[in-house]
């Protein structure tokens, strides 16, 4: 059995000689990842900040009875 490859040839060789970069849709998607990321940390610091945690725990009981100390 013998393959043919002359189709495949000159393909790699194109892509082997060109300048691959990732162009303008490779900016926008980092980009979009930036900005969402940047929002998300925002709106995380926004519910941080809206938790309200006591000074000082009350002694209460634990769930066995025993006082806590």
């Amino acid at each position: 059995m013998r393959l043919n490859l002359t189709a495949v040839g000159p393909t790699v060789r194109a892509v082997e000689e060109s300048n691959v970069n990732p162009g303008l849709l490779g900016f926008v998607v980092v980009a979009l990842l930036g900005v969402a990321t940047w929002l998300l940390i925002r709106s995380m610091n926004r519910q941080i900040k809206k938790i309200d945690l006591p000074d000082d725990a009350p002694d209460e009981p634990t769930r066995d009875g025993s006082e806590q100390g």
